[in-house]
């Protein structure tokens, strides 16, 4: 080991490992040291330093100077320690230089393990502290290969990993492919660092549009919240900070060049952009879009909407198998309930009129009036039972707004099924 200058060595490792040259250096002292203790069986107290002047990890032991020697391995006599120090006194340490070169085969491969591991562990460390700050981040990386139906993607100086749950379930890769996928967690296992990828984090999807829209990048639009149902469908609310820019409008682009490229980033998947708005219910009404709605009833406490949209926008508002709600729940953090003009106005028809039945009654064992009875009534009765003015006029002074129309309506229709029914009767 004498007589090879480390000096270059230690500058190619640093250089191709990017390891800092002290973590190198401090594993070189370690190394030798072990394999110096090795041949020596630890009986005497050794120390390596490296010699940057001369390229070389020196070593040293070091023994107490004494009147009468008791132990030879870390003791020396007065008179022998004053040939190599003429002012060394008794309780000195006196350090002397080792031939490195007398190590054994075996001791030197252990210096070479040593070494070894010091690079992989500085290795490893050096992977997490570059990307544990960068979560959040977009990252682009080259598919290697499938383990359990995980992707191994390799991104330089690391391999991340791209777990079968966050993949789009319609989305397929070859050996080769690139990709990008969003960074979603690092963590330090047994193994070394895990950097953990996705493609259906709605963190993605932002990131993405942060990419294209530099509004978004400088800070004039702001992106307030992300649903996704990966690979399908995706809500995006946003806010412009600028009167004089549009939201909306930013980040779909000329002639839809920005949202486009976004989309076909991720192979196709709709996106909707909305304005953000801190009225829940505008923004819920918002978040609905492309359907109409009539009104809205929210619920602070509970954190809930009931959203009221004509008949025929009602499939519109729920969506394929429900997912333009789901997504507009996700993306107010609200629970909303659709509901259509009609069953809504049969609902507030019912609690106006008393809406009980003959079970309510004999539950509650109290004499019930004429109208929580109305559906056990004749149809003669019934009609004559309605159309008293008294009813009509309590029923228009306990309804105001738009719901007063709908109710009416339904009021109205009531009627005339009812008076249809006896017609039928007496006939």
């Amino acid at each position: 080991m004498n007589t090879i200058n480390l000096n270059h060595i230690i500058d190619q490792v640093v250089k191709d490992k990017g390891i800092d040259r002290a973590v190198l250096v401090d594993a070189l002292e370690q190394a030798v040291l072990s394999a110096a203790n090795k041949k020596y069986r630890n009986t005497r107290d050794l120390e390596a330093h490296y010699n940057a002047d001369i390229g070389e990890v020196e070593v040293f032991e070091f023994v107490t100077v004494v009147e009468e020697v008791e132990n030879s391995y870390q003791e020396i006599d007065l008179s022998e320690a004053r040939e190599i120090d003429p002012d060394v006194q008794v309780g000195d340490s006196l350090g002397m230089k080792m031939d490195a070169s007398n190590f054994s085969r075996i001791a030197a491969q252990t210096a070479k393990q040593v070494i070894i591991q010091k690079v992989r562990e500085a290795e490893r460390e050096g992977v997490y502290d570059e990307f544990k700050d960068r979560v959040g981040e977009l990252v682009n990386g080259i598919v290697r290969r499938y383990e359990r139906g995980d992707l191994i993607v390799d991104l330089g100086r690391a391999e991340a990993l791209l777990p079968h749950r966050e993949q789009v379930p319609r989305e397929n890769y070859r050996q080769g492919d690139r990709v990008r996928a969003y960074i979603s967690e690092v963590r330090m296992a047994t193994k070394g660092p895990q950097v953990i990828l996705s493609r259906t984090h709605p963190g993605l999807l932002s990131e993405l549009f942060r990419l294209e829209v530099p509004e978004i990048a400088e800070g004039i639009v702001e992106i307030k919240a992300v649903a996704r149902e990966p690979g399908s469908r995706a809500k995006i609310a946003v806010v412009s900070h600028d009167p004089d820019v549009d939201p909306i409008g930013a980040c779909v682009g000329m002639r839809g060049a920005r949202v486009q490229n976004v989309v076909s980033e991720l192979r196709g998947e709709k996106i909707d952009i909305i304005n953000w708005t801190p009225d829940i219910a505008r923004f819920a009404c918002s978040a609905l879009a492309p359907a109409e709605v009539t009104r809205v009833y929210v619920d602070n406490e509970e954190e809930s909407m009931e959203i009221i949209v004509p008949d025929d926008q009602l499939s519109l508002a729920i969506g394929k198998k429900g997912q333009n709600v789901r997504l507009a729940a996700k993306l107010t953090n609200w629970r909303i309930d659709i509901v259509s003009e009609t069953r809504a106005a049969e609902a507030e028809l019912e609690e106006l009129t008393g809406g009980g039945s003959a079970s309510d009654k004999d539950k509650d064992d109290e004499p019930a009036t004429e109208e929580l009875l109305l559906s056990d009534l004749s149809a003669k009765e019934a009609i004559e039972l309605i159309k008293a003015a008294d009813d009509l006029q309590s029923i228009q002074s306990a309804i105001e707004g738009e719901s007063r129309v709908t109710v009416l309506r339904a009021y109205e229709s009531k009627v005339a099924e009812l008076t249809e029914a006896g017609n039928t009767n007496q006939g």
